[in-house]
């Protein structure tokens, strides 16, 4: 198999001063390791970044927009610009995986029970092999539950559509 990585919006909008994705700066370490590690094996790398309406924390082309400069990505690394939660709709990352010959994705990023999610059973849709690195994806606490609850259920209910690892289990071979 020929793996991906994914990495969504992982964006400067998600790290708003008293607003931050929970737990984000593990999340930024954890994502940092699982790019380092896909690099290492070179692995492709893909940053779907989110281009939300005017007035939003991700505004296309504002500062909270640009990826997170902890993860700044590589000239060899592909970008990809949505704008709705799933990856793979009106985008060109199918067409860019088919192209790399990969048919096995990991996924990592923002948000849990929005983006991450979508893309997760989008790509499971799409015939892809799918891993969700379960410690690196993040959301915010909701009106009835806690991020951390959230995270949670999201990893046991996408079993269905991804194998679930902590991302030291996850490795990048051939």
């Amino acid at each position: 198999m020929k793996n991906a990585l994914l990495v969504i919006d992982v964006q400067n909008g998600m790290f708003q001063e008293g607003n931050v994705v929970y737990k984000g700066e593990r999340l930024l370490q954890t994502v940092k390791d699982l790019i380092e590690k896909a690099r290492s094996n070179e692995t492709s790398i893909f940053f779907i970044q989110h281009n939300a309406p005017v007035g939003k924390p991700l505004e296309y082309g504002t500062k909270g927009w640009e990826i997170h400069p902890e993860i700044t990505p590589h000239p060899q690394d592909i970008i990809i610009q949505k704008t709705t939660p799933d990856s793979f709709y009106n985008t060109s990352l199918d067409d860019e995986l088919k192209k790399q010959g990969i048919d096995h994705v990991v996924i990592a990023g923002i948000q849990t029970e929005a983006c991450v999610d979508t893309s997760c059973r989008r790509a499971f849709s799409l015939d892809y092999k799918v891993t969700l690195a379960s410690d690196a994806h993040s959301t915010w606490d909701s009106q009835d539950i806690t991020a951390q609850q959230i995270i949670n259920h999201h990893n046991g209910v996408l079993r269905w559509f991804a194998d679930v690892y902590p991302s030291n289990d996850i490795t990048f071979d051939s």
